[in-house]
């Protein structure tokens, strides 16, 4: 879904900008990458029920930083395809129980699979509002 979603996007518009300041459809994409990667580990580190807070993160300071604008959309891609695929074999090689183990992240409490799920609808959430406003 949210590759088919990238891929059909016209190539004049991966660069543009909704308004001042709000990121582009190529930070968006990169955006997604870099929050499954990050609840991917949280699901990880839950899964092997690790008891250790984890921090939260700053979505808007890992833009820039990623050169995202600079990045073809095939590079995109294929940076979401090794992300995405990892984390379909981590889920796979989990049983219910550390699925259900709870942890800690930015000072909330969630389940390995509710990280999981989190990545589910995140991109969810991002493609409806790439809907609404960028197109």
């Amino acid at each position: 879904m949210v590759l088919q979603f990238f891929e059909s996007i016209p190539s004049d518009k991966l660069n543009y900008r909704y308004a001042e300041g709000k990121w582009s459809i190529k930070e968006v994409f990169q955006h997604l990458i870099d929050t499954e990667r990050i609840f991917q580990h949280r699901c990880f580190r839950f899964s092997r029920h690790d008891k250790t807070s984890i921090s939260g993160f700053e979505q808007d300071d890992y833009i820039a930083p990623s050169l995202a604008n600079d990045k073809s959309l095939e590079s995109l891609i294929e940076e979401f395809n090794a992300v995405r695929q990892s984390f379909i074999v981590l889920l796979k090689s989990l049983n219910d129980v550390d699925l259900k183990f709870i942890g800690n992240a930015s000072s909330s409490n969630m389940s390995a699979r509710a990280a999981a799920f989190t990545i589910l609808g995140h991109s969810i959430w991002h493609i409806n509002i790439i809907n609404e406003r960028y197109l």
